[in-house]
């Protein structure tokens, strides 16, 4: 019966060690993976990173159908005016083209946005590559590319200005 026990907290302590891992960099998968522009252009999200490089940059994604997307707007906000020297990236789930181009219009984004066509939203090959799991979700890539937060979501904007703050 010890033997079971000991066995057991060790799994248990090697499944929690697995879970905190964070990954650093993108895999391939996800830096393969298509994003459309605001002109209707489409690239790989590797070209994306590859614009932000030399920058601390916070990327976002969201939808515009996303009511915890939209209720966090106002400190996506507050966070992009206490920080004017970081980049933002916007990249929406939205279903249909025009209602991506529309909540950006309305809700006043700044920022670079990118769409990800796939009607299959978070449970699509990118959502996949990345773990995408809720929307909001944030992400922070320092000036050499590597990734500081992965996953941070709305209630999370302390960690992500404290992450902001040790990058400048």
């Amino acid at each position: 019966m010890k033997k079971i026990i000991a066995l057991s907290f060790i799994c248990c302590s090697l499944f929690s060690c697995a879970q905190g891992e964070v990954p650093t960099e993108f895999t391939n998968a996800s830096l393969n993976e298509k994003v459309t522009d605001l002109n209707g252009k489409e690239m790989k999200f590797s070209e994306v990173l590859k614009n932000q490089k030399g920058k601390v940059t916070v990327i976002e994604f969201w939808a515009s159908w996303c009511s915890d997307c939209v209720k966090a707007m106002p400190k996506v906000k507050a966070m992009q005016a206490a920080n004017p020297e970081v980049s933002y990236v916007f990249i929406s789930l939205d279903k249909a083209f025009d209602k991506w181009k529309s909540g950006i219009e309305k809700h006043e984004l700044s920022g670079e946005h990118y769409w990800i066509n796939d009607e299959r939203g978070m449970k699509g090959n990118f959502g996949k590559s990345i773990d995408l799991d809720w929307i909001p979700r944030y992400m922070i890539i320092d000036k050499a590319g590597k990734i500081s937060i992965y996953r941070a979501i709305e209630t999370d904007f302390e960690k992500i200005q404290a992450t902001l703050n040790s990058l400048k």
